[in-house]
């Protein structure tokens, strides 16, 4: 079992940058690839950015390429998200969430993190 906590969320202004973190308790983190996710009011929530087992390899949302980066630091379990540019349409939850290998889904999520980005 991994918990997932988040923090660094808040309100910014349209253009400033926020990084998120996500710490994760137990001694497997790092073999769990990792995601940050997003739901805003009256939506579904969407995938963001997603990062494999070494930090090796990262992918993102379209919405969000070239603005946000996705890291991780196996040896302090925490997952990383550095939000750049930001606007007031990426206003939402941010959750964290991690993936067994092999599974087809993210299978723990931590409570989310606010973040709210003013015109």
């Amino acid at each position: 079992q991994v918990q997932l906590v988040e923090s660094g969320g808040g309100l910014v202004q349209a253009g400033g940058s926020l990084r998120l973190s996500c710490a994760a308790s137990g001694r497997t983190f790092s073999s769990y690839p990792m995601g940050w996710f997003r739901q805003a009011p009256g939506q579904e929530r969407e995938f963001v950015a997603g990062i494999n087992r070494s930090g090796g390899s990262t992918y993102y949302a379209d919405s969000v390429k070239d603005r946000f980066t996705i890291s991780r630091d196996n040896a302090k379990n925490t997952v990383y998200l550095q939000m750049n540019s930001l606007k007031p349409e990426d206003t939402a939850v941010y959750y964290c969430a991690g993936r067994r290998v092999g599974s087809a889904e993210y299978n723990y999520w931590g409570q989310g993190t606010q973040v709210t980005v003013s015109s």
